[in-house]
């Protein structure tokens, strides 16, 4: 039974839905995650009010300034200095105010960034808990890697960069066009041409901007997935020559990626572009119009020099605003892959009790019912195991063995019938109370990064240095650990492999013992080790199943000669049960299956 999270399907979060989500939706959605930097997001804004005035007010100023200078040479009185100096320093001023906003509505907003995709991996992780094993069978580990690091990152750099300049932008329109109005009405009008320009640009190009923004996005998790998939496989490819052939799939996920890229971001500068050029086309009718209302006495110089830095700033806020939609846009497409995951459907918590069972046996398969998606495997399934019963389960390939012991686990739910623990159906359990009554050892083992210490640890955090120590020396650990130059401190680095096969098989059965389960079960945990280690792992499990219930997944026969009753899978259904010796007597499947072994052998 493989428990690694690499799914077979291979799917791609976000993939499901051809066209994007409703965008105000997934806005509203993201801005919840805000909630808790709710005071900082109003401490910026009202920064940025304070400053963004002072960006309004200075144009004006300096246009009183302007209006000094050709005062004085108009009418030639000479140079009112003092007003002129307060001015200027009231400017110089000004311009601090400005600077020191700025810098502090960064600063902020770099925490509430921060913050905030600090509280999206939390639920993406916390959400990974509690999603089912055939979740991971969907989606590729790449994907689900790049959604927690990647489409995060992407949130938090454009959040950091975008939501100060989209507050002081609009605050700045407002501001500008108020100045405006009060200086001429009818320039006014010119200017606010780009307004139903800017529309129609953000209107025509935002959907292809999104799409590209959003196939970029689940380019990178393919593009991971065959990066993870590449590296964790590398000696295998090596040994079959496939380089080339894995070579080609990177270059194609990796082209993929950029042509996306490319385009999300070619269709994003186009809009702030043509921006531009409506700014420059208006900023260019202003100044016609509003030179010859100055030679006909209608404002003043200094108005008109205030009035086209007003323009200028009016304008320039729809170019940035349409950089910050494109931004927006690819914040959009990150966050619908995250919401997607975190939408996905968890383990069922059954509010309604099944009803349980006094018999006395310690686990029961009740007419249970199962398939995968609308593939029937187990129909009427029924299995009694006793207290203390070692039950080993055979069969071919695909005869549903490992779908028993992930039907136990909850892994996957029933379809029908159901499965009790000591009498008490398993969906009246929590996962953790499930799970605490039931350990595994698998063919698989896995181990984290860290020190061999902790990993026996990991099968019970509450057990104290005698119990974890006590629990390699019964699973006969203990002797190759103390040869160690760091002992039970030595470090496992990437898949523990500066120690043996054998040696982590070992460490896992520790873990077993350490954490004391009810019900035991093995997937063949010998099949990759030697001779000789193998009679050692075997002593181990020997001495961890003593005592416990336990179920055996049996590739190799030879390794449950001694089991209370072995079970024969086929289809999904039990075909045969009894001992070694009365499943060789009755020359029926299991027979067929241990000659087909032992004759291989022999041969």
């Amino acid at each position: 039974m493989n428990m690694n999270m690499k799914g077979v399907g291979g799917g791609k979060l976000g993939e499901a839905s051809a066209k994007p989500k409703s965008i105000w939706g997934s806005i509203k959605r993201l801005l919840w995650y805000m909630k808790n930097s709710g005071v900082l997001i109003v401490i910026t804004l009202v920064i940025a009010i304070v400053g963004t005035a002072m960006q309004v007010i200075t144009p004006k100023l300096l246009g009183g300034a302007t209006t000094v200078i050709f005062d004085s040479i108009k009418i030639q009185t000479g140079m009112d200095f003092s007003r002129f100096g307060t001015i200027l320093l009231t400017v110089g001023l000004m311009y601090l105010g400005i600077f020191v906003t700025s810098f502090l509505q960064e600063r902020i907003m770099t925490v509430v960034s921060l913050k905030t995709t600090e509280t999206l991996r939390s639920a993406v992780k916390a959400k990974l808990n509690k999603v089912p094993v055939s979740f991971f069978d969907k989606h590729s580990t790449g994907d689900l890697m790049s959604v927690a690091t990647n489409d995060i990152d992407n949130i938090s750099t454009n959040l950091q960069q975008s939501l100060t300049q989209l507050i002081s932008s609009v605050i700045l329109v407002i501001g500008s066009l108020a100045f405006m109005l009060t200086i001429s009405p009818l320039l006014t009008l010119l200017a606010c041409i780009i307004i139903p320009a800017s529309m129609l640009i953000t209107k025509l190009l935002t959907p292809t901007v999104q799409r590209h923004n959003k196939k970029y996005m689940q380019s990178m998790g393919t593009m991971n997935g065959n990066i993870e998939e590449t590296y964790q496989n590398f000696t295998l490819i090596k040994s079959f020559n496939a380089e080339k052939d894995a070579l080609a799939t990177f270059h194609k996920s990796n082209n993929d990626m950029c042509q996306s890229g490319w385009r999300a971001r070619f269709f994003g500068s186009t809009m702030m572009h043509l921006m531009m050029l409506v700014q420059n086309a208006s900023y260019v009718l202003i100044a016609a119009v509003g030179a010859m209302r100055v030679i006909s006495g209608v404002i003043v110089i200094g108005d008109l020099q205030a009035f086209l830095q007003y323009s200028g700033q009016f304008s320039s806020v729809f170019s940035r605003l349409s950089q910050i939609w494109a931004s927006l846009l690819s914040s959009i497409a990150s966050a619908e892959r995250i919401f997607t995951l975190l939408d996905a459907d968890e383990m069922t918590v059954y509010e309604q009790r099944f009803e349980n069972n006094t018999d006395a046996s310690k686990v029961v398969f009740d007419k249970v019912e199962f398939g995968y998606g609308h593939t029937p495997l187990m129909k009427d399934f029924t299995l009694q195991v006793s207290d203390g019963q070692t039950i080993a389960i055979v069969g071919h390939t695909g005869a549903g063995k490992t779908t028993l012991v992930n039907l136990l686990e909850r892994f996957y739910e029933i379809q029908g019938g159901s499965i009790l623990i000591d009498g008490i159906d398993i969906r009246n359990l929590s996962d953790r109370s499930l799970r605490g009554r039931i350990g595994m050892v698998l063919q698989d083992t896995w181990l984290f990064s860290g020190s061999i210490y902790d990993n026996i640890k990991f099968g019970n955090q509450d057990a104290t240095d005698e119990q974890i120590y006590a629990a390699a020396k019964t699973a006969f650990a203990d002797d190759f650990i103390q040869t160690l130059p760091d002992g039970y401190n030595t470090i496992l680095n990437e898949d523990a492999g500066n120690i043996s096969q054998g040696q982590k098989q070992l460490i896992t059965i520790a873990r077993a013992f350490v954490a004391d389960p009810e019900i035991i079960i093995l997937d063949e945990a010998t099949s990759n080790v030697d001779s000789r280690t193998e009679m050692v792992i075997q002593q181990a499990m020997q001495r961890l199943l003593k005592g416990r219930t336990s179920f055996v997944v049996a590739h190799r026969l030879s390794t449950i000669y001694n089991a209370d009753s072995i079970v024969v899978m086929q289809n999904g259904d039990i075909v045969e049960t009894g001992t070694h010796q009365e499943l060789i007597a009755k020359a029926g499947a299991y027979a067929d299956i241990y000659n087909s072994q032992f004759n291989q052998n022999v041969a």
